[in-house]
């Protein structure tokens, strides 16, 4: 059997970041598997899908790099579906369903009711064998299924959500169904659905649900749930995908930073853990800053270029060589691309505004007459490099009488606004003689 999944998000709004990770798994099992990976958007509620929201899934999963392999073809050259296909849309289906819906209502499976179609469900106990969660028994004597029949097509002739997504499922030839384990509760219906279409119902993997950290269910408003969020703030879409497959799935050996030919070649269904997951911002901020250290060069220069534009700031207006430069100096020092503007926008700036707790600590008095002489022994310099740079600081402070840290804590904020960022004597390099003794005249005038 070859295994055949799908993921079939509705078009309502954002793309949750569980949505992510349910077509994350469904995408490295097919890999995995070597099987078929299957993309359907649910949009039979007109009234609450929106073409805004279909575009924001494809381009999280073009992002993420979770291509799809069967679809209808589409000029898009740009569809990260194999050979241009486009995803199925189940509002293109809608013959398909009615067709289905007579064949029940023919057999005695469903029946009318106040101008809508309600199938005819099973009394007896639903067996559902899942792969993740276990044999559960559905025993359909809850109270508010008294009555367990339901709506398959409402009175204005739109489908119901069980009704298509089994239709769907058994026109596709879906073998595996994972999907969030909120969605086990309507499993039942669909079991019954499938045995009244006479299929036999696929496999089911409901997978964990994604919390907060502190236990919560994680909402649109909570950080981190929002899948859009991630590439705006400076994500690599690799170390992404590598935290949110340790979001319900473990590799069995504690490492947790794993390549993706590595995760498809390990991932399996048995190895989905049981509990739920609880959202870690910070190891996902850890694995950012391991994915940011081993970036190609000229990717790296690409991302921070587009990090500075989002800020304002134009880097086309500086040569080259200066841009690569001053990005080198700043390659493994910080974590998000979103952070680089802040760290290193004095490079594509002269007017800056100084930290105002180092203005209060660095620009004293008593450090005036020091990076006065400072500048002095800079401007001296036969080259300005970092190597005769950190000489002529850790010399000056000698002569002072003074720790080489007195002069560094003036001469960064002189030269960035900053407290913090790239090694001084690098960035100082960069930056060249005139700017930077310029700047440092700039700030004598402050003190």
């Amino acid at each position: 059997m070859k295994v055949r999944v799908r993921f079939a998000p509705s078009p309502t709004g954002f793309l949750h970041i569980g949505g992510a990770r349910t077509a994350l798994f469904n995408w490295l099992y097919a890999r995995h598997t070597g099987g078929t990976f299957i993309l359907r958007i649910e949009d039979t509620d007109a009234a609450r899908n929106s073409l805004e929201a279909v575009s924001v899934i494809l381009d999280g999963l073009r992002w993420l790099g979770l291509d799809w392999d069967e679809g209808p073809v589409t000029a898009d050259a740009t569809a990260p579906g194999k050979g241009n296909c486009g995803p199925y849309f189940q509002s293109q289906r809608t013959a398909n369903y009615q067709r289905r819906v007579e064949a029940l209502l023919s057999r005695g499976l469903a029946y009318q009711h106040e101008g809508a179609v309600k199938f005819k469900m099973q009394r007896e106990p639903v067996l559902i064998k899942d792969l993740v969660v276990g044999d559960v028994i559905r025993k359909l004597t809850d109270r508010e299924e008294a009555d367990p029949d339901f709506v398959i097509l409402r009175s204005d002739g739109q489908p119901m959500f069980h009704l298509v997504n089994v239709i769907d499922d058994i026109e596709m030839d879906v073998t595996h169904v994972i999907r969030g384990e909120d969605h086990l509760s309507n499993t039942a219906k669909h079991i019954a659905l499938f045995n009244a279409f006479g299929v036999p119902p696929p496999h089911y993997a409901h997978i964990p649900l994604i919390l907060n950290a502190d236990g919560s269910k994680m909402s649109k408003r909570d950080k981190g749930a929002s899948l859009t969020s991630y590439a705006a703030d400076g994500f690599l879409p690799e170390a992404v995908v590598n935290y949110l497959c340790l979001l319900g799935w473990s590799p069995k050996d504690n490492r947790e930073k794993l390549s993706l030919a590595e995760t498809i070649e390990r991932f399996d269904l048995p190895q989905i853990l049981r509990h739920n997951a609880r959202f870690d911002y910070e190891k996902l901020l850890w694995l950012q800053g391991e994915y940011s250290r081993s970036l190609a060069d000229d990717r790296f220069y690409e991302l921070a270029v587009h990090a500075f534009a989002r800020a304002g700031m134009d880097t086309n207006k500086f040569p080259l060589a200066y841009v690569k430069a001053a990005l080198d100096t700043c390659k493994g020092k910080f974590k998000t691309f979103q952070e680089l503007p802040s760290y290193a926008g004095f490079y594509f700036k002269n007017e800056f505004d100084y930290n105002s707790d180092g203005v209060k600590k660095d620009f004293i008095p008593e450090n005036k007459s020091r990076l006065q002489k400072l500048r002095d022994a800079f401007a001296g310099l036969d080259a300005f490099t970092a190597p005769n740079l950190e000489t002529a600081l850790k010399s000056t402070a000698t002569d002072l009488g003074v720790k080489a840290g007195v002069l560094v804590h003036p001469c960064r904020l002189a030269a960035t606004g900053n407290t913090a960022g790239p090694s001084l004597y690098h960035l100082l390099e960069v930056l060249g003689r005139e700017k930077s003794l310029a700047r440092m005249d700039r700030a004598l005038e402050r003190f």
